[in-house]
């Protein structure tokens, strides 16, 4: 890199960059998980009663997939702004409205109450939700990325999607802990909402390790300030927005339907306790953040693109695997399930947050990086647990949600190769994307 290029920073501030964002995108994905964990278990009976299990559970799904269709609408909103004023300041806002949106939910009166306006209200907070997320992992991916070396950009934005995988772990802990201290009724009751009221204690450390955090210096520099910059990315960079959604959809997919229509589908259709399945998807989301860091670092010595290619294709074979083994119903099967398919879902996930900042410019990266990452979920997060409903129903078995996964994952390798190989890419001062003479491998090195 050129000496005036500001991106290689000083390691200290690298590391309190790091650890924002590592802090930020846990608690606001520990948000996020509390709704998917809540509504595989309780929303359908607190929220939709009287519409039969399945039904309840349909409804729940859908309520929860609402949050899906507004990350999109979120990161244009924010990376609109991102990309305008900032990068620190817009994920700020973004934790705020996450943090009080979540919180709201745990104060929302049930069915019995407040009638149909429960669930009404309770779509509105869901779509809030949505909102501040689509605006947060694409910031925290810029301000790694902009801060990172190209050599070892890849590692830091391994750090960045450990956050899932702590939020994840943290909001299944919690539930694990209500569902082993309280019987039925008092989970029903209230047990279910201190999940959600004890995300204001998170956003309050959130907030005031990520104002300590420094503006991307990258961002600094650029002069160039579109007035719209999704019409920018629309019009001069919707190849790498739709490859790199369509690559990135699988691992959403197999993420939603491991941790969320699974354990609905274990513990509602085929009567295994809950304890053993949250244990189980807690381990996994361990094992999960330890590939993330090995596909991660590999992704800065082989490639980004070379690694998914190969994590996609052992997930896309997995999935074929996963729910034959789960409806076993025996404990050592189902745990070769989960697991295989978190550690899978970590590797495809590792080199993603260096991999989609590295396909667009300074001026419009924030918004395209973040309709990338959101677009991507439309298809993997929101449809893939009603789709698995439906399938579910209509045949008997979830057999056949197995094989919509690995369809799913033979899109995403088509997608993957019509992307470039990015290691190695200098996110430079003046916002183009100068790869590395060599192609990546003396960056990596």
């Amino acid at each position: 890199m050129t000496s005036d290029t500001p991106s290689a920073s000083d390691p200290a501030v690298l590391r309190r960059v790091a650890a924002a964002a590592l802090l930020g995108t846990a608690i606001e994905f520990y948000d996020f998980f509390i709704y998917g964990t809540a509504a595989a278990l309780v929303f359908g009976r607190v929220f939709f009663p009287g519409l039969g299990s399945a039904g309840a559970l349909l409804a729940a799904f859908s309520v929860y997939a609402v949050a899906f269709v507004a990350r999109p609408l979120g990161a244009v909103l924010f990376g609109h702004f991102g990309d305008r004023l900032g990068r620190r300041a817009v994920l700020v806002v973004s934790l705020l409205l996450m943090g009080l949106s979540t919180a709201a939910v745990g104060l929302l009166p049930d069915h019995g109450r407040w009638g149909v306006w429960a669930p009404v209200l309770l779509t509105v907070l869901r779509f809030c939700q949505g909102l501040g997320l689509g605006g947060e992992w694409g910031g925290a991916a810029l301000l790694l990325a902009e801060h990172a070396p190209p050599g070892r950009r890849g590692r830091y934005g391994g750090l960045l999607q450990l956050g899932p995988c702590a939020g994840f772990f943290l909001a299944t802990g919690v539930f694990l802990l209500l569902d082993g201290v309280l019987d039925e009724a008092a989970f029903l009751a209230w047990g279910w909402r201190v999940p959600f009221l004890a995300s204001l204690a998170l956003v309050a450390v959130g907030l005031f390790v990520r104002l300590r955090v420094a503006e991307s210096p990258v961002f600094r520099v650029e002069r160039v300030r579109p007035r719209v910059p999704v019409a920018e990315v629309l019009r001069r960079h919707a190849r790498p927005v739709l490859f790199g959604a369509g690559a990135v959809m699988s691992g959403y997919a197999l993420f939603y339907l491991t941790t969320t229509y699974a354990l609905a589908h274990a513990t509602a259709d085929l009567g295994v306790p809950r304890s053993p399945v949250l244990g189980l998807l807690m381990a996994g989301s361990v094992l999960k953040g330890a590939t993330v860091v090995l596909s991660a670092r590999a992704s800065d010595r082989f490639g980004r693109r070379r690694t998914l290619l190969a994590a996609t294709a052992g997930a896309a074979g997995w999935s074929v695997l996963l729910f034959p083994l789960l409806e076993t119903g025996r404990t050592g099967w189902i745990a070769l399930a989960l697991l295989g398919a978190m550690a899978l879902l970590g590797a495809m996930l590792g080199p993603v947050a260096a991999c989609l900042p590295e396909l667009f410019p300074t001026r419009v990266r924030y918004t395209g990086t973040a309709l990338t990452y959101n677009l991507a979920g439309v298809v993997g997060g929101a449809t893939a647990p009603l789709v698995a409903t439906r399938l579910t129903a209509a045949y008997g078995t979830a057999v056949p949600v197995g094989w919509y996964l690995a369809g799913l994952g033979a899109v995403s390798l088509l997608c993957l190769l019509g992307l470039p190989e990015t290691r190695g890419t200098e996110l430079d001062a003046h916002g183009r994307r100068t790869p590395a003479p060599d192609g990546g491998a003396a960056a990596a090195r």
